[in-house]
């Protein structure tokens, strides 16, 4: 039987009443079969940059398709045009397989292009200029035929040498670290500092072209027979380009103990390379990059402002970074004394909060420093060198991510020094250490209690930022010459906003992805539709405003958001406990890449793309016995004790995988396939557990069917949708947690099951129990689950969790008659109405649809009787102008927008 057009089988069933059955086929059967020709979402694929300007000097984009079921078998070759018809070289490969083998994610590459793209199954044009990989001795060298990149296999250099023709730009390109043993509170003493280069353990080569070439770089910082602060470098080449990206990774593995002022202090962390300076000073040029596109743009030897005048068109040369005419041709009042005229050989911009940045400069090492000027936000970018050749340099996220520098060291010699600090060494060291003592917190009972007063789980030792990482962003050019004003604009803006190609809402929900039908685009066709659209670009715009007016940036901070307000300090409660940073509760990730899907909009991207960064590396440890586990929201992001695999959730992760097709984030994902070891580490039960005695058992996990086995079934799902190394295993988790968990005697409501780590397998239950928990679904359970009833063929586990969806909003009276006993007091109905609506659509019954908006509109959460508007703020009640929504909080957001989104796309015809 052929599905019924679903937006005619809402209006025929909302006429026929509310208690009208109908029947709604979206299952797995159904999904098996290929697509037909012309199905949603097939090609072509009409690709657009998410901001106006195209690829600029960026040196490629890469960007994730999706496929329906079907469509597209695993050898399909594609082929790209621009909006002239001509083609446009490009590199493809899969992401992502559907469960028949055919393609469910492709990623491509483009070296070249502006405008919209059209992408099509077909035979790939190669660049004139391709990418090659070769590998001779110790040395990698790489070549986009533009630039060459020799990369050092071993030692402490990473990049040996960038040319550009015959002409040396770059070399020496190496890590750097400066640590700090001691910080002394009050005045400071003599400040030691160790320096520690990094160290290359291993190179891969990922990609070899034609188009796009990646190599891996894994090391750890060195000093004597001491290595620490692990790294992951990525070096990424497009052909034809001048330029190349780096991705810097970073894993804090050092000692910081609270209430003791020794330890691994990071004071400088950068990435530094030398600049073959070869031209005349008065032809070496600076560029430091300000506020927007400004740049501050001098010469070493400056020849403009003198008092006496070379003439006007040697000093707009100078200015304009052109080789000058023979000094024999100036006004030799000025050529005679051109050896007076200082060489100004060192260069720094610091930016050491959000809101400023200084410049300064000297001639020389034990000279004075002379201030250049300032502003409030810099760009992150900078040039050194001269009329035949220099290097262009950027770091994203600069002021996000503060305390940065750039410094650029001795252009008046023959080698210039660069260094982009990710970590400034003229700010405060990096301190991580736990911001309290304990307050007397020694027992689970007292650690309990302080729960219930500050919201904090705290335990000693807990609060560690072992295993922690951060990734950064950095773009390099090779220039032939000093850029012109236009060239350096264009380089600027690739460093502030690197060119994103992405695929059209049309293709992400026609292909079936990530939830089929969980979203569609914006419809305002309706006054409650439009209400609700409005309701959710008010959330979204509050808060990216409240990032700006709280200053949530910093080099650890930036990408996170606070989870509940203080009504009274007209102030989040960044310094109350549980209440501060939100690390992922209840899902926050969620809402913004499922409110990008539907929309498309490049400013929720670039706040998801962020939070994805953010979330995915601080939140959760990579090295240590923690490995694995996220940490629980708290006013450190490491600081509760609550370590829990849900905020490791490759759930949140998925999407910028697969619209991006981002290395580092695939690492992260892979890493998570095993962890349901994790639970033989800690008990995430042990201060409520009433046996003392008890030891996890592998045979035996305890693993809840919400939270927990969500976080692990995501992993296992992505590993065996991209045929990761364990992907056969992974597959293999997936389907056996799945069958288990139908065959509980009450299946989801059932609430955990016991877990053997050698089969992948929960134990059956002798006795049906019930135990639901209102946060079981809120951490991508529902989504999870429309993904794998749609993937795989298993009525049981369908049927299952249908029964969860139909009873957790259901009266206490409902759910006592089919379990025997009430799920108890439950909160968070609002955004569980989402089940209510996905449930309706599976079963085709309007009773469920019309609770679906009745919980939405009419139980907790947000009301439309809400003001849904901000309250000006100035001081002095505030710290700085700005606004407030005092009834706003972080779980409430996540779950109304994700219950509208869904709602709307499942039943948006069936709205009261």
């Amino acid at each position: 039987m052929s599905p019924i057009p679903r937006r005619s089988l809402l209006k025929a069933a909302a006429v026929a009443g509310a208690a009208a059955q109908f029947s709604w086929a979206l299952g797995a059967n159904d999904a098996q079969a290929a697509p037909a020709a012309g199905t949603a979402g097939a090609d072509p694929v009409t690709l657009d940059w998410l901001e106006d300007g195209g690829l600029g000097a960026a040196p490629g984009s890469t960007v994730g398709v999706p496929w329906p079921r079907g469509v597209h078998r695993e050898d399909q070759t594609f082929a790209v045009t621009d909006a002239d018809g001509r083609p446009v070289p490009v590199q493809s490969w899969p992401l992502a397989y559907w469960p028949d083998g055919s393609l469910k994610w492709t990623a491509h590459a483009v070296g070249s292009g502006s405008g919209r793209l059209t992408l099509t199954a077909g035979t790939p044009a190669a660049p004139e200029k391709k990418v090659t990989v070769d590998r001779s001795g110790g040395t990698i060298v790489v070549s986009t035929g533009v630039l060459t990149a020799r990369i050092g296999t071993s030692g402490t250099t990473l990049i040996r040498s960038v040319t550009r023709g015959s002409t040396e730009i770059a070399k020496n390109g190496r890590l750097v670290l400066l640590r700090q043993p001691e910080i002394e509170d009050g005045d400071q003493g003599t400040v030691k500092y160790e320096r520690f280069d990094g160290a290359v353990s291993e190179v891969t080569v990922e990609q070899e072209g034609p188009v796009r070439a990646v190599v891996r770089i894994d090391g750890k910082h060195r000093k004597g027979s001491r290595g620490w602060l692990p790294f992951s470098i990525r070096l990424y080449f497009y052909a034809g380009a001048d330029s190349f990206r780096m991705v810097h990774t970073i894993t804090y593995d050092g000692t910081q103990e609270p209430g003791r002022a020794s330890g691994d202090f990071i004071r400088g962390l950068g990435v530094r390379f030398t600049v073959p300076m070869r031209d005349e000073s008065y032809d070496r040029h600076i560029r430091i990059g300000g506020e927007g596109t400004g740049l501050l743009r001098e010469a070493v030897k400056g020849i403009t402002g003198l008092r006496r005048d070379p003439g006007a068109a040697v000093q707009a040369a100078q200015y304009a970074g052109e080789k000058l005419p023979d000094p024999s041709t100036w006004d030799q009042r000025v050529t005679t004394r051109l050896q007076y005229i200082p060489e100004w050989g060192d260069y720094t911009l610091s930016q050491l909060s959000a809101d400023g940045f200084t410049v300064r400069k000297r001639t020389k090492k034990g000279h004075g420093w002379i201030g250049a000027g300032g502003g409030r936000r810099a760009s992150g970018f900078g040039y050194v060198g001269g009329t035949s050749g220099g290097l262009s340099f950027g770091l994203r996220d600069f002021w996000e991510k503060y305390p940065a520098q750039l410094d650029i060291r001795d252009a008046h010699t023959d080698e210039a020094e660069v260094t982009l600090w990710l970590w400034s060494p003229e700010a405060q060291p990096m301190d991580l250490r736990f911001y309290h003592d304990g307050m007397g917190q020694d027992t689970y009972a007292e650690q309990l209690e302080g729960l219930n007063i500050t919201y904090e789980d705290y335990e000693p030792e807990f609060g560690t930022p072992y295993g922690i990482a951060r990734t950064s962003e950095l773009l390099f050019w090779a220039n032939a010459s000093t850029p012109d004003a236009d060239t350096l604009a264009e380089q600027v803006q690739a460093v502030r906003v690197l060119p994103q190609l992405a695929a059209p809402p049309k293709q992400l929900i026609g292909a079936g992805v990530f939830g089929k039908g969980l979203y569609s685009e914006p419809d305002r066709s309706t006054p409650a539709k439009a209400k609700i659209e409005d309701h959710l670009d008010f959330l979204f715009t509050y808060y990216k405003d409240q990032v700006e007016m709280r200053r949530w940036y910093g080099f650890w901070d930036y990408g996170d958001i606070m989870h509940t307000y203080d009504t009274a300090r007209h102030q989040w409660r960044y310094d109350v406990g549980g209440y501060a940073w939100d690390n992922s509760e209840l899902s926050p990730d969620l809402w913004l890449w499922y409110a990008y899907l539907r929309s498309g909009r490049a400013d929720i991207f670039r706040f998801a793309e962020a939070m994805t960064r953010h979330t995915g590396e601080v939140d959760v440890y990579h090295l240590g016995k923690w490995a694995g586990l996220g940490t629980r929201h708290g006013v450190q992001h490491y600081a509760d004790s609550a370590k829990q695999q849900r905020i490791a959730n490759t759930t949140y992760r998925r999407f910028y995988y697969f619209l991006t097709a981002d290395e580092r984030v695939g690492d992260l994902m892979h890493a998570n396939v095993d962890s349901d070891e994790t639970f033989l580490v800690l008990d995430p039960q042990r201060k409520v557990r009433p046996d003392p005695d008890y030891t996890p058992d592998p045979h035996a996990l305890s693993i809840g069917f919400g939270t927990d086995w969500s976080g692990l079934v995501s992993a296992w799902l992505t590993e065996w949708e991209r045929k990761g190394p364990k992907w056969e295993k992974a597959r293999a988790r997936v389907l056996s947690t799945m069958e288990t968990i139908a065959a509980q005697p009450n299946g989801f409501v059932q609430g955990s099951g016991l877990y053997d780590l050698d089969t992948g397998k929960f134990a059956i239950a002798e006795r049906p129990a019930v135990s639901v928990s209102h946060l079981s679904a809120v951490f991508g359970l529902n989504e999870l689950c429309a993904e794998l009833i749609d993937l795989v063929d298993m009525p049981e586990f369908k049927e299952a969790y249908l029964d969860y969806c139909r009873y957790f909003n259901a009266t206490k009276a409902e759910q006592a008659a089919r379990y025997g006993s009430n799920f108890g007091s439950l909160i968070l109905f609002q955004g569980h109405s989402r089940l209510d609506a996905y449930a309706a659509v599976q079963t085709g019954d309007a009773k469920l649809a019309t609770r679906a908006w009745e919980k939405f509109y009419n139980s907790d959460g947000y009301k439309e009787s809400a003001p849904w508007k901000t309250e000006k703020l100035s001081g002095p009640v505030t710290l700085v102008p700005g606004s407030e929504a005092s009834w706003v909080s972080t779980n409430d957001t996540a779950l109304y927008g994700l219950a509208a989104i869904e709602n709307l796309a499942l039943l948006g015809d069936m709205m009261p």
